[in-house]
């Protein structure tokens, strides 16, 4: 979920329950806050427990509220680890340490000792695209021992590696990258956390449903479908904060602004993916 902020760059936290209460109505089971569309270097730590409260108070019980906490400092990742379950989180989304690349051992010491720090269960964020260093498959099978660590975001981009550790623990698996979120979930993901459902959760959900009733056909044919779109969002040059937010903007629903260094699209890339939006919109209202 991305977060809102007032056009004056304050967090909005009136408009993060409302966006919170839309999209658990289109079918989301869980929103994550504070990754990385929700703008998390930008946020300080008080923001992120203030945002965890008023989300948990608007769709606790209806839908998980997952916690990014991760930074570069394990230290920093403990204390807002612990914070994020004194404001309600349900569980914490932890990206691997980045810029400082350390090696799998010290990777792995990390992960288990915010997994160590607080009680709730944790899913590890693997991207190395952003990160620089890689949660190895044979790193990811020792940290799978540990009781709390339950769960991936997979950014990795190596469907190999994934279905390795698949075979070899009860992991469960979310697709990071938007096209690849049915072709895990066929080989036995458990879901996705994704940015392109901030604009249009309702297809993603009919996607994972339309594969549950043994649609595959149809699942596919929905997958193909959001295929401009996620170009649109993820492979234009610009972040998915600010794609979903020109989204958001558009549709009346809350976002705002993104915060610096991140600067809001251009009238031209904001036209030409709003227009790629009206024609998946149009196509669904047509059947």
């Amino acid at each position: 979920m991305v977060t809102p902020f007032t056009d004056e760059g304050l967090l909005d936290l009136e408009g993060a329950q409302r966006l919170a209460e839309h999209l658990v109505a289109e079918g989301c089971e869980g929103l994550v806050l504070s990754g990385t569309t929700g703008e998390s270097p930008t946020t300080t730590d008080d923001e992120k427990s203030a945002l965890v409260r008023a989300v948990a108070d608007a769709v606790g019980g209806r839908a998980a509220i997952v916690a990014g906490v991760g930074t570069a400092d394990t230290r920093h990742t403990a204390e807002l680890a612990r914070a994020a379950e004194k404001a309600g989180a349900d569980g914490l989304l932890v990206v691997t340490p980045y810029y400082s690349r350390p090696p799998q051992d010290a990777v792995e010491e990390h992960f288990r000792t915010v997994a160590d720090s607080c009680g709730l269960p944790i899913a590890l964020y693997d991207i190395p695209g952003r990160t620089g260093t890689r949660i190895e498959p044979e790193t990811m099978l020792r940290l799978a021992e540990h009781p709390r660590i339950v769960a991936v975001k997979d950014c990795a981009y190596d469907l190999l590696g994934t279905q390795k550790v698949l075979a070899r623990t009860d992991l469960a698996y979310y697709a990071g990258c938007d096209e690849y979120v049915l072709a895990l979930y066929a080989l036995g993901g458990a879901g996705c956390v994704s940015t392109v459902a901030n604009a249009v959760p309702r297809r993603f959900r009919s996607m994972l449903d339309a594969f549950d009733a043994g649609d595959t056909a149809g699942a596919a044919r929905i997958q193909r479908e959001l295929t401009g779109l996620i170009e649109a969002m993820m492979a234009s040059g610009l972040p998915g904060a600010v794609t979903v937010k020109a989204v958001l903007t558009a549709r009346g629903l809350p976002s705002g602004p993104v915060r610096a260094p991140l600067r809001p699209a251009g009238r031209e890339a904001a036209d030409g993916l709003l227009a790629v939006y009206g024609e998946l919109v149009a196509r669904d209202a047509g059947g």
